[in-house]
C-alpha cells in the first residue's frame, strides 16, 4: 500500500546528512530497526523508490528519517537535499531490516547508525541501554552522526572511529582485536550494519574470534 507523506522540517546533521520529519499517516506503524521504500512525490521521481530505515519513535505523531545524501551523483539522496517543507514523499508499509533481539555490540559505519538510532533511543528511555556497546566507524569525525546524542546515552559504552583523518582522537580502523574486546565471551547478538564491503569484513573477523554466526545480525537477514 502507499502513503503520502507531506515533509514538515529539515534538520542538518552533518554536511551530508540530514534529519527529515514528515506528516504520519492514520495508523501507520512500524518497529524500530525497521524500513520502507520512500519516493518524491514528484514527476520523474515517483517510480525512484529507495529504502530507509524510520528513525523515530514509533508512537511519535510523525515519521521521521536521518538520510546521507550522496550529491555527487543524480540519484533519490542527491534530490532529496533540496527538499523543502511543504514537498510530499510517497512510502510503502514497513518491512523487517535489523530488531532488538537484546542488550550487545552495534557495530555501525556511515549511514549504517540509522538502524540503531530508534532501537538505542528506544532501550534509552526504557532504561535498558545496560550491556549494550555501540563500535560507530566513519571516515572524518564531522561524519559522525548524532554524536552528542550517542555521548548523551548512560549505559550506553559508545566507541568512534575515523578512518580518514590525522590525529583524530579515535581508533583508525575496526579491526580483531577490537571486536574481541568489546564481544568478549557473552552469548549477546552483533548487530552489524554497514556499507557491504564493510559488513562481510566485519562478519570474518568476528566469526575468526570465535563469534557463532547465529549471532551474527546483518541488515536484511530478517
Amino acid at each position: 500500500m502507499t502513503h503520502a507523506l507531506i515533509l514538515l522540517d529539515t534538520v542538518t546533521l552533518t554536511p551530508d546528512t540530514r534529519h527529515y520529519v514528515c506528516s504520519k499517516p492514520d495508523g501507520y506503524a512500524f518497529q524500530p530497526g525497521q524500513a520502507t521504500e520512500l519516493s518524491l512525490e514528484r514527476d520523474g521521481w515517483r517510480e525512484e523508490k529507495r529504502p530507509f530505515t524510520f528513525t523515530s519513535d514509533p508512537d511519535a505523531d510523525v515519521l521521521s528519517f536521518t538520510i546521507k545524501s550522496y550529491r555527487d551523483r543524480d540519484g533519490v539522496t542527491a534530490e532529496l537535499w533540496h527538499a523543502q517543507p511543504g514537498d510530499r514523499f510517497l512510502i510503502g508499509d514497513a518491512w523487517g531490516a535489523i530488531e532488538d533481539k537484546g542488550p550487545g555490540v552495534f557495530v555501525a559505519g556511515g549511514a549504517g547508525i540509522t538502524p540503531f538510532i530508534p532501537i538505542l533511543a528506544a532501550r534509552a528511555r526504557s532504561g535498558t541501554l545496560d550491556g549494550c556497546r555501540l563500535i560507530y566507524s566513519n571516515r572524518t569525525a564531522a561524519d559522525i552522526i548524532l554524536r552528542p546524542f550517542w555521548e548523551s546515552l548512560d549505559g550506553l559504552q559508545v566507541q568512534f572511529v575515523v578512518t580518514d583523518e590525522d590525529n583524530a582522537p579515535f581508533a583508525d580502523r575496526i579491526d580483531a582485536e577490537m571486536l574481541d574486546t568489546a564481544v568478549g565471551k557473552a552469548a549477546a547478538p552483533v548487530y552489524l550494519c554497514g556499507p557491504p564491503a564493510m559488513e562481510d569484513a566485519i562478519s570474518e573477523m568476528l566469526t575468526g574470534i570465535g563469534v557463532d554466526p547465529e549471532r551474527i545480525l546483518r541488515e536484511g537477514d530478517g
